[in-house]
């Protein structure tokens, strides 16, 4: 109960968030100060499309790795995200879906491009948290958990063609509008954050790819407007979805490694762009998801796919800073 009244306070909060600071919550770490966590996206097609084996294999990692929480990357609900509160794609891609005891811990989501196709405001609701207690959506938002922050980035209203050539979809704009404010005020709100962070890791998350093989490939307006930010930052991670495909990526210019967990259910077979082989280090066209356990000194990502083999691994370390 008190975390669906602290849940629903900040909610209130989320409706100005383009004129306000980022939220900021707190996810504990274990006793050692490590933290490990799965990340999904691209799901919410009610169990179809291999996303029921997807959700059977994260349940199996999951325990394995004793997982503190997991992450979604958007894209939560196809086509349309949802009809409202009461829609049964909640319980039927969600609630019923992933159902491991693993799995039976915070969810922290971000929206894509297809939710806001739908009620916005409907996942954002705490009465969804009501339901199902793992469930937390916020637009943009700060977890911040000891040696590491994260920084949740709405970023589909950065994506200009949604606005200019929608095609046949209505995209729910409430609580964006006027668009060049909520941006300027989202990417400053970002920035500070990011520049007053004393975190050992900073890892960012957003729906939208900012550099990608996949068949949307690069966010060009990220590539504009947050990459700058992050690389002035020192982030290490950029974590999106949005291309339907497992993905790793190095940047030549800056520490950022870009990770795309987008295999929650439907993928692209097939469908992918060359890329340098000396940053593109790993890209699958299937479904899966990724891993990512974390201490003050190390950070080692896995991706696996649907029948849970280890597919691509990944770490990086960085000095402890020892007392004097």
């Amino acid at each position: 109960m008190a975390f669906y009244l602290v849940f629903t306070a900040l909610v209130g909060l989320c409706s100005v968030s383009s004129v306000a600071e980022l939220l900021r919550l707190e996810q504990q770490a274990k006793a050692d100060g490590s933290l490990s966590f799965l990340v999904v996206g691209d799901w919410g097609r009610r169990g179809s499309f291999n996303q029921s084996r997807v959700a059977l294999q994260m349940g199996r990692v999951g325990e394995e790795l004793d997982i503190d929480f997991v992450v979604s990357t958007g894209d939560n609900f196809y086509d349309n995200g949802l009809s409202g509160i009461h829609d049964t794609a909640f319980e039927k891609s969600f609630s019923k879906v992933y159902t491991a005891p693993s799995l039976q811990k915070q969810w922290y989501n971000v929206l894509g491009n297809h939710d806001y196709r739908g009620k916005v405001e409907a996942q954002l609701s705490p009465i969804l948290t009501k339901m199902d207690s793992r469930w937390l959506c916020l637009r943009s938002f700060i977890l911040n958990a000891e040696i590491v922050e994260f920084f949740f980035v709405d970023t589909t209203p950065f994506v200009d063609k949604y606005f200019t050539d929608p095609e046949d979809h209505d995209y729910d704009w409430k609580g964006v509008l006027p668009r060049q404010a909520y941006l300027s005020n989202l990417l400053q709100d970002v920035d500070t954050a990011l520049r007053d962070s004393t975190a050992k890791w900073k890892i960012v998350v957003g729906h939208h790819t900012i550099r990608s093989a996949g068949h949307h490939g690069d966010t060009v307006e990220l590539v504009d407007q947050l990459l700058p930010i992050l690389q002035a930052n020192s982030v290490d991670l950029y974590i999106n979805g949005h291309d339907h495909c497992l993905e790793h990526i190095s940047s030549p210019d800056s520490p950022i490694q870009f990770l795309t967990s987008g295999g929650g259910s439907k993928a692209w077979r097939g469908d992918v762009q060359w890329w340098n082989p000396e940053e593109l280090k790993f890209y699958y066209d299937g479904q899966g998801f990724m891993s990512v356990q974390i201490t003050a000194s190390q950070v080692d990502v896995a991706f696996y796919d649907v029948f849970g083999e280890v597919l691509h691994k990944w770490s990086t370390s960085k000095e402890l800073n020892l007392p004097m």
